[in-house]
């Protein structure tokens, strides 16, 4: 654990003072020290560190759960999910196209629409707090597609879960899902209608207190999410939604701060761990055939979803490279087809296309004034704001 975090400390430093974002260097310190590359090798078992990863997962979504307040939920739902549909279907869609295109076969070009078609919300939270954009008017689209994504991750794993095991049977699919959304269902009641009682509940002056609090419920309904068929993640977010509307939301911010940053930085470790660096060049050109097929989509979808809220080209560059990201549910997706046998190229192509979107998404979005510039109107907002600045 402790060569764990200092080799990501010393890469991210490192990658700071060239102006390198965190996210792809903990990830190269993961690849560096695991077991497929030659040297030091931190862990031979990359599932050693499956529960501190999964915690890191589920406190970066806890956090984005206390950012995302229930008034924006509440006036803004249905354009949230007109945006979140919109975002899948464009996305998802290409998804499913490439995976027939490909020519693996059906269950492979459905866990590929799935891969494609969903990002990475440990990666998107990380990428908004990295570069300060939690207050931005397009962050809270950009939380209410990842929310509209991970109701859809749900739906989709129950139903892709017989699929891939050869289950023919359509009610045990339908059970799977309607017990997921059922508890989906009851978290989004207890967010509406339970804040007052679980505000009461969680107040306390002592920080020692209320941090083993918010941390028990948050995990313990991640653990229960994950029984009922619901990422963990989202119980956590839940969790998240509710207590950010309470008295203890400011303090329970501050004081979850430390340890996202830490668990977040395993989780991105971890993730590192499990790429085997000579499984890619096997996968090359489907990886970056697929690259470029989501980079068209998100600027599509960051365009439509500009549409529906009246955003300028910047918001607009914004929306499509913060979304870009594919990961965790990705690499489940990875671990399922590789359980039912399918198609051995799968488990490399999921690996590289995460990694190199991994890298490119934070540095694009770092970057999204660019894109900006080549967006419909983006040339003439840049001349209207030279002329402003053209001094008298």
């Amino acid at each position: 654990m402790g060569g764990a975090f200092l080799a990501a400390a010393v890469l991210a430093r490192v990658g700071g003072r060239i102006g390198l974002p965190t996210i792809p260097l903990f990830i190269l310190a993961g690849i560096l020290l695991g077991p497929y590359t030659p040297g030091v090798v931190l862990l031979d078992d990359p599932h050693d560190l499956e529960m501190l990863s999964a915690l890191g997962l589920v406190l970066l979504l806890f956090y984005l759960g206390l950012e995302f307040h229930l008034d924006d939920l509440k006036t803004g739902g249905r354009k949230m999910a007109l945006a979140g549909g919109t975002y899948l279907a464009l996305n998802v869609g290409a998804g499913l196209g490439f995976g027939f295109a490909l020519g693996w076969g059906t269950s492979e070009a459905l866990v590929l629409a799935g891969v494609l078609g969903i990002s990475s919300s440990a990666i998107v939270t990380k990428v908004l707090v990295d570069l300060n954009r939690i207050g931005n008017p397009e962050t809270r689209p950009i939380l209410g597609i990842i929310v509209v994504e991970d109701v859809f991750l749900a739906l989709y794993l129950a139903a892709l879960q017989p699929i891939l095991s050869g289950a023919d049977s359509l009610g045990a699919a339908v059970l799977d899902g309607g017990k997921a959304f059922g508890f989906l269902l009851l978290l989004a009641l207890a967010a509406r209608f339970g804040t007052k009682l679980i505000g009461k509940l969680m107040n306390t002056r002592d920080d020692e207190l209320l941090v083993i609090s918010f941390l028990g419920v948050a995990v313990f309904v991640a653990g229960v999410s994950e029984w009922f068929g619901v990422a963990d993640a989202i119980g956590a977010f839940m969790v998240g939604l509710m207590l950010g509307s309470t008295t203890s939301g400011p303090r329970i911010m501050k004081l979850v701060h430390p340890l996202r940053d830490a668990f977040g930085a395993i989780f991105f470790f971890a993730f590192g761990l499990s790429i085997n660096p000579g499984d890619l060049p096997s996968v090359v050109w489907p990886v970056l055939a697929a690259v470029a097929v989501t980079v068209a989509m998100n600027v599509f979808a960051g365009m439509a979803t500009a549409r529906i809220y009246a955003f300028g080209p910047k918001a607009t560059a914004n929306v499509s490279t913060t979304l870009l990201a594919r990961g965790e549910f990705a690499l489940i997706l990875a671990t399922m087809a590789a359980g039912a046998g399918l198609d051995e190229r799968l488990s490399p192509f999921i690996a590289g296309y995460v990694l190199v979107l991994a890298v490119l998404s934070p540095l694009a979005a770092g970057r999204s004034h660019w894109l900006a510039r080549i967006l419909p109107g983006g040339r003439t907002r840049d001349q209207e704001a030279d002329k402003e600045t053209v001094p008298v």
